[in-house]
Formats: C-alpha cells, sequence, structure tokens
C-alpha cells in the first residue's frame, strides 16, 4: 500500500500541492473579512504535504538543518508554557492564544519535511504576492477616487482609507512587494514585456505607499531604501544607480506632500499627534500619544512581573490596573496594549520569555548559512521594523505575514536535486 501511494503521489505532484497551499496563504492575506480559513486552509495543507513527502519519499532527498527551521517552533513552546501563570477566569483567553499561534508549529515543520520547492514555483509565489498587492492596492485607490473628501478629512483624525487586510499589515505587505519586485528585476532574465509589467507594478506601489500614507509602511520603505542606497556605493560601487536611487528618495515624499491630500494631512496628524505626549489626557484620542502611555504602563507592569511576566491571557486585566492607578486621566476605553512586540512580550512571558523569542525568531536567519539573501534580509529588517511599533504577531495576518515571507525565503537556500536544469537564480 506505501508503494502504490508513493507512487501516486510523487515527490513533483506533492510539491505542486504545496506550492498551491502557499498560494492560498499569500491570498489569503487579503481576504480575512470575507475568506478568513484561507490562510489556515494554506498552513495545514503545507504541514500535510512535508509530512506525507517524509514518509512516502524521505530516503529520497536530503533536508535543511533542523537549526533553520525548529527554532521558530521554540516560540510556540514559550506561549504554550505561559499557561502555567494564567488564572483560571482567563483560560479560555489562552487557549485562544495556543490555536492563534498554532502557525509556528505547523510551518516550520512543514517546509523542514518537504523536498526543495523548484525555482519555478518559488518565482511565481513571489509574483503572486506582487500581483495580489497591486490589485489590492489598485481597489483600495478607487474607493479613495470615490469618496475623496471623506477619506482626506479621517488622515486627520489619526485614520487611514479601508483596505484589505488592515492598513498597517497592508503597508508591510505593500513595502515587501516592492523590494521583492525590486530584487527580481535586478536578479532575474525575464522577457521584455514581464520586465516592463514588473517595473510598473513596483512604480505604482511605490507612489500607492505615499497614497496610503501609513507610518509603519513609510518608514520601512525608506529604511529598505537607506540600505539598498548604502548597498549599492559602498558594496557594488554602483555610482550611477545609487545617484538615481538617492533620487527618488528625496523627490517622492516631496512630489507625494505636493499631489496626496492624504500624505499632507498625515504629516500634519503627526505633528499634532507628537505636540501633545505631555497632556496624558490626549491619550484618549492621538494615536502616536495613546502609544507613549501604553509603554509606560507596561514597563510598571515589567517591574512587578521581571522574569516570567503575567500570562499573556492576563495582561489586559494587568494592564487595566496599573493604567487605573498610575494615568486616572485615560478613560478605560483608550487603554491599549503596548505596541511593541518585544515590550509586548516581555510583559506576556518576562524577561526569560522574550530572550527565547529573540533566539527563536532570529536564529534562523543567522544560521541559515546565505551569503546572499536579500528577500530574507529584507523581510527580516521589515518584520523588526514593524516590531518597535505594533504587537505584529499577535493576530493571524500579522502572524502568517510575518512567518510565511521568511519560510518563503529561506526555500531559496534549498538546492534543487536538478540544479543544472535551472540556472535562475532561486529567490532566497
Amino acid at each position: 500500500m506505501p508503494s502504490s501511494l508513493s507512487s501516486q503521489l510523487t515527490i513533483p505532484r506533492i510539491l505542486t500541492a504545496s506550492t498551491v497551499f502557499c498560494a492560498c496563504i499569500i491570498v489569503g492575506l487579503f481576504t480575512s473579512t470575507f475568506f478568513r480559513i484561507l490562510p489556515s486552509i494554506g498552513i495545514v495543507g503545507v504541514l500535510l504535504c512535508g509530512l506525507l513527502s517524509f514518509v512516502l519519499h524521505g530516503d529520497s532527498y536530503t533536508r535543511s538543518s533542523k537549526a533553520v527551521y525548529l527554532p521558530f517552533v521554540l516560540i510556540y513552546g514559550i506561549h504554550a508554557a505561559s499557561g502555567l501563570l494564567t488564572s483560571n477566569a482567563n483560560l479560555r483567553e489562552y487557549e485562544r492564544d495556543i490555536v492563534l499561534q498554532l502557525p509556528f508549529l505547523a510551518l516550520p515543520i512543514g517546509f523542514w519535511l518537504l523536498p526543495p520547492i523548484s525555482t519555478r514555483q518559488l518565482r511565481l509565489l513571489w509574483y503572486l504576492l506582487i500581483l495580489v498587492t497591486v490589485i489590492s492596492a489598485a481597489i483600495s485607490t478607487g474607493n479613495y477616487l470615490l469618496h475623496i473628501d471623506e477619506i482626506n478629512e479621517l488622515y486627520l483624525r489619526s485614520k487611514v482609507m479601508p483596505t484589505e487586510p488592515d492598513h498597517i499589515r497592508f503597508s508591510l505587505i505593500v513595502t515587501l512587494a516592492i523590494a521583492v519586485g525590486a530584487v527580481l528585476l535586478g536578479q532575474s532574465k525575464m522577457e521584455p514585456r514581464t520586465r516592463n509589467l514588473l517595473r510598473v507594478a513596483v512604480i505604482g506601489l511605490a507612489l500607492y505607499q505615499h497614497l496610503l500614507a501609513v507610518r509603519s509602511g513609510l518608514v520601512t520603505f525608506y529604511i529598505l531604501g537607506g540600505i539598498a542606497l548604502l548597498w549599492l556605493v559602498f558594496y557594488r560601487q554602483q555610482y550611477k544607480r545609487a545617484t538615481g536611487l538617492a533620487s527618488i528618495l528625496i523627490v517622492l515624499p516631496l512630489f507625494s506632500y505636493i499631489c496626496f491630500p492624504t500624505f499632507r494631512n498625515k504629516s500634519a496628524n503627526t505633528r499634532e499627534d507628537v505636540g501633545r505626549v505631555e497632556h496624558t489626557a490626549s491619550a484618549n484620542n492621538y494615536s502616536l500619544v495613546g502609544r507613549v502611555y501604553s509603554y509606560k504602563v507596561a514597563l510598571k507592569v515589567v517591574e512587578d512581573n521581571p522574569w516570567f511576566g503575567v500570562g499573556k491571557a492576563d495582561m489586559e486585566q494587568e494592564l487595566a490596573r496599573h493604567y487605573k492607578q498610575e494615568f486616572p486621566n485615560i478613560q478605560p476605553e483608550a487603554y491599549i496594549l503596548p505596541h511593541n512586540q518585544f515590550l509586548f512580550t516581555t510583559v506576556a512571558l518576562g524577561c526569560v520569555g522574550v530572550v527565547l523569542f529573540i533566539i527563536g525568531f532570529y536564529y534562523p536567519g543567522i544560521t541559515s548559512g546565505m551569503r546572499y539573501a536579500p528577500l530574507l534580509l529584507t523581510q527580516y529588517i521589515i518584520v523588526t521594523i514593524s516590531f518597535l511599533v505594533e504587537y505584529t504577531i499577535e493576530t493571524q495576518i500579522g502572524i502568517a505575514f510575518s512567518l510565511f515571507f521568511l519560510l518563503l525565503a529561506l526555500e531559496g537556500a534549498k538546492r534543487e536535486n536538478n540544479e543544472s536544469a535551472d540556472k535562475l537564480w532561486r529567490p532566497c
């Protein structure tokens, strides 16, 4: 029976299925409001494909080192261990968190057990990311054009235009799609028509990022642009391209400020927001002020529970108690969780937990052994910057975005058995 099954479920067929499931995860990032289960289908599918390939064909290919994939599982482990600190009243919240964090268990094991996905399939997945990002950005832009005055006014009240997924995660996806397109244009041999379409997509998404005017997306965009500029100057010594990139990074915000009311209004809102940080009551109405005070409250909780935290399920109650004690001018409806993944993890899991989290999340990138991996580095930079201003991996979309594209870039480190048959650069 196993031999009969293995003859039907060959490695190429399993890899094709795994590529389809990966596509489900990518598309699922953009369908959270009307098809929320799609990323979960993709994650379970990748795990099943990995298990099938290992059981049926495990002797016919060499798996990557466990050190590249399994440290991610440590993150799931520390969330599971937090149940030891969870109060009985919040056990249901703990169970929800354990389910939410399951991708940190399923995806690394699935990718580790899989044979190398073909270079062609990898490239198609990255192209799919760009395509669905462009479509989502076009829909968002169309909605903006239909409600220009209303949406422009939202930006003066710390709100932004509707997007799918939510504007913070979407702005990070847009930055990643721009970076992927730029890397593929620099590395790939492609038909002139494909190259032109890709170039238009990158330019269009860069302009849309400024029309959307979400701070997280803009910060990641310009930090990556600055790193690319330094790389062109000091590593590649391509001064002409560096000059062109520097001109774009200078002209683009000036152009956006003149031409995009959303960008201009977000700038005015940010200046006003920053100017109110000293006024505690402003946390009730201003997002940046609210974040500052969320950090202060979180640090108070950490002082009381430095080593193992309070448990994620009990966080809200502990934070609310300190909000009430330290900042009575802030209304309960304005209480927010600390918008910093490292601080969030320290509150929930303590200093021990945040150290284990950092090891589990960054060790795979350090030990992957890839000398040239622009997509992996790009995703690590984007996610790390988002960690500084958001609790990125505490939502389904945030986890799927952060973890999946790291694993997809790590997939590029694997080498196909028929490397000579495909001399294209493996996206990594």
